[in-house]
């Protein structure tokens, strides 16, 4: 089924593809540090120059399949609380953690910009537990399709790092508020990294990456407990295993302050 789909979408809704690529290129491998096969049935049904476009490294394709099992590790662990409990994705793209982790009773929603909406919709369609929105992360419109009854788990992966850093603190602070009891898992890149997108000299031959205005250091963490009194807890999730080289280098990444690091949240209860 190569080739069925062929996506045209904007800046920030192309970085699902660059994602989903560097995900399926590390599950394809015997040694991978992620097992999404999802990832690489998708890759083979877009008709789309992923290689020209976003290149084959190695490398890149480790450091994305340790991020999401950060990711898939907290979901997880909610899962086993809260097996009822609905886990949100916003702006998840062409993510495909609901294939990877899912425990077939919880409840999914994805929230993305109506175009990544669209093509998520053609390539993953929703069924009576994974449903689709078609609604920016920041309009609140999107809390009100959540029954927080059972647990409520929020992902902001590959999302913030996009936002004005307004936009970050008062969406964290919307979902504390509205979600007593609740969480979230979100990443961060550095503000070195975040400077140079928005300079637009974050580029390799292949690939120039969208701005990305909201930048924090792993060091300052701490302050997203200020985006609202009811964020009472922050916790770095760092990536575990690895193969090679990076394997041997990630207990002393976690000693380098300018880094990208996903950070869990946890809501105080009403």
């Amino acid at each position: 089924m190569s080739g069925v789909e062929r996506p045209e979408l904007g800046p920030v809704p192309e970085t699902a593809l660059w994602t989903l690529w560097h995900r399926a290129l590390e599950a394809r491998r015997p040694d991978g540090v992620l097992v999404d096969p999802k990832a690489v049935e998708l890759v083979d049904r877009i008709d789309f120059p992923f290689a020209e476009r976003f290149g084959s490294g190695e490398l890149v394709g480790q450091l994305q399949g340790l991020r999401a099992a950060c990711f898939d590790r907290e979901v997880a662990d909610f899962l086993a609380r809260c097996p009822r409990g609905t886990v949100v994705n916003l702006g998840d793209g062409l993510e495909t953690q609901a294939w990877r982790v899912d425990n077939g009773r919880a409840s999914w929603l994805s929230v993305d910009l109506p175009e990544a909406a669209a093509l998520r919709r053609r390539l993953l369609p929703p069924d009576e537990r994974r449903r689709i929105l078609d609604c920016s992360a920041t309009d609140p419109r999107w809390m009100e399709e959540v029954d927080p009854a059972d647990g409520v788990l929020i992902t902001a992966e590959g999302l913030l790092m996009y936002l004005r850093p307004p936009e970050a603190r008062a969406l964290i602070g919307a979902c504390a508020e509205r979600f007593p009891g609740g969480a979230m898992v979100l990443d961060t890149v550095p503000r070195w990294f975040s400077r140079r997108a928005v300079q637009g000299k974050l580029r390799d031959r292949h690939y120039l990456a969208p701005p990305m205005p909201f930048g924090m250091d792993a060091d300052q963490r701490g302050q997203l407990a200020t985006a609202h009194p009811a964020v009472t807890e922050v916790r770095e999730v760092y990536p575990e295993g690895g193969r090679g080289l990076v394997r041997a280098l990630l207990p002393f990444a976690r000693r380098v302050k300018q880094r990208p690091s996903v950070v869990a949240l946890g809501f105080a209860e009403s």
